[in-house]
């Protein structure tokens, strides 16, 4: 028999048997090795699955807490303005108040100014009478010099005095 492509039934029975052994460690191998690796991509493909789902429940969560933080920021200048506003009526009431008070304390200085002006005139009317006293005491000097009996005297002082009076209570 002649050889083809240099072939004989040896390398024929080689590569017979080492087809078969092949198969048997194909066969083996896909029950100790592939098996295994398909159950661990199995479970990496619902991980993974687990992980996507998580993240779209993540984004769902993430828009409705952006849509709250928005109506929350719509909500801050409505209350930003209830504050101002609630400022301003304190402060006008503030002003109110401290205006008042003003008002009566410049009431208190007034009746304070006229109550020292009308003790300034009493002392001015009893430093007017007693300038009188002193003057009226120098006319009964000079009376008693010119010997002047007691009841011209007293009549004197008494008309005097009557004149201080009158003008006292007429100012």
């Amino acid at each position: 028999m002649t050889r083809l492509f240099n072939l004989d039934f040896q390398l024929l029975h080689d590569v017979v048997l080492m087809a078969i052994a092949v198969f048997f460690l194909f066969m083996m191998m896909s029950k100790l090795l592939f098996n295994p690796v398909r159950k661990m991509l199995a479970d990496r493909r619902e991980k993974i699955a687990g992980e996507l789902s998580d993240a779209a429940n993540d984004k769902k969560d993430a828009a409705a807490l952006k849509a709250d933080y928005e109506a929350r920021l719509k909500n801050i200048d409505k209350e930003a303005e209830q504050i101002l506003s609630e400022a301003r009526q304190k402060a006008q009431k503030n002003a109110a108040r401290i205006e008042s008070e003003t008002k009566e304390e410049a009431a208190r200085i007034i009746q304070r100014a006229n109550e020292e002006a009308e003790l300034s005139k009493k002392r001015a009317m009893d430093d007017v009478k007693q300038e009188m006293i002193t003057v009226a005491s120098m006319m009964a000097a000079k009376v008693v010099a010119a010997n002047i009996d007691a009841s011209v005297q007293d009549a004197l002082v008494e008309e005097t005095l009557k004149e201080m009076g009158d003008s006292t209570w007429q100012s």
